[in-house]
């Protein structure tokens, strides 16, 4: 059964373009359901059914798994039957018509603007680690890019003078986002006094922004920048590298920004995943209403 499931992982590379994550995440699901089935005897595709699918489901909500990996768990084995019976290894589908699980969205942390400020002065404004951290922080912001965009940014990905950038999102689809003036000066700077510095003579790399090794700086550089300067600010709040991108799509849309275009900014595919922020925004409502109108305490 291996050999159908790493068949499966190299289709859903090559024909669908699913970033390195994603298909890792189907591999460790399908991995686990196999070596369940196996357990109870079974070793030809053919021979699992319906019960089985839902017997191992059910283990895994007895083990405690939160319900976002059930449904992720019971969306990689639909996805892998429905290959299995594309190619005809398969009969039938024993996972059609299974509902897959509804979860409750967690409303995503955000930072208030105050707090953004707060962030966005902490990095030193001199020095090459200091304006590089200043300009990823202010450009994290004024795109609602994510940590892994932003590091994969090459030089030649940014327009500072027509203040816009060419964003690769995990699939590979392209996105062109604009620049607000601040974060344009800020990389600005950082390319033409600063980006040299950290290049150690290491002419040929690409990367936007740097390590002091001269390499592309990683994700888990970034997350190692943002927690020092989450502890120096103060700022009672759980701060992750997606905290920017949460208080950048709600700071937008509770400034009349309309949710298609933030849709865009953002790179969802379904506008379902960017209507969290409207749902925060109408709960942020109902509680200035209550708090100021003159009768709503009556």
């Amino acid at each position: 059964m291996k050999q159908h499931l790493a068949s499966f992982i190299r289709y859903m590379d090559e024909e669908k373009g699913l970033s390195l994550n994603t298909l890792q995440s189907y591999e460790r699901d399908l991995t686990q359901f196999l070596e369940f089935v196996e357990s109870r005897g079974i070793h030809f595709l053919r021979e699992i059914n319906r019960s089985h699918i839902l017997l191992f489901l059910g283990k895994m909500k007895q083990e405690g798994r939160a319900d976002a990996t059930v449904t992720r768990k019971t969306v990689s084995i639909r996805s892998f039957f429905q290959y299995l019976l594309k190619e005809s290894t398969i009969d039938q589908d024993p996972s059609i018509h299974m509902e897959t699980p509804k979860i409750v969205k967690k409303v995503p942390r955000v930072l208030t603007v105050e707090e953004v400020d707060q962030l966005l002065s902490a990095p030193a404004s001199s020095g090459p680690q200091g304006i590089r951290d200043k300009a990823m922080l202010e450009l994290l912001y004024a795109t609602g890019m994510k940590v892994s965009e932003i590091v994969s940014l090459d030089i030649q990905n940014i327009h500072t003078d027509l203040r816009y950038l060419h964003c690769i999102g995990a699939s590979g689809k392209e996105r062109i986002l604009p620049m607000n003036r601040v974060s344009a000066n800020y990389v600005d700077v950082y390319i033409k006094d600063h980006r040299d510095k950290l290049l150690k003579g290491n002419k040929e790399e690409q990367a936007l922004f740097l390590n002091n090794l001269g390499s592309r700086l990683t994700r888990q550089g970034f997350w190692k920048m943002l927690k020092k300067y989450a502890k120096e600010t103060e700022i009672h709040k759980e701060i992750t590298p997606h905290t920017l991108r949460h208080s950048f799509a709600t700071h937008l849309l509770d400034n009349g920004a309309d949710l298609r275009s933030v849709q865009e900014m953002l790179g969802h595919a379904d506008i379902s995943t960017t209507q969290v922020y409207s749902s925060m925004l109408r709960k942020n409502m109902k509680e200035q209403y209550d708090d100021h109108h003159p009768r709503s305490s009556k």
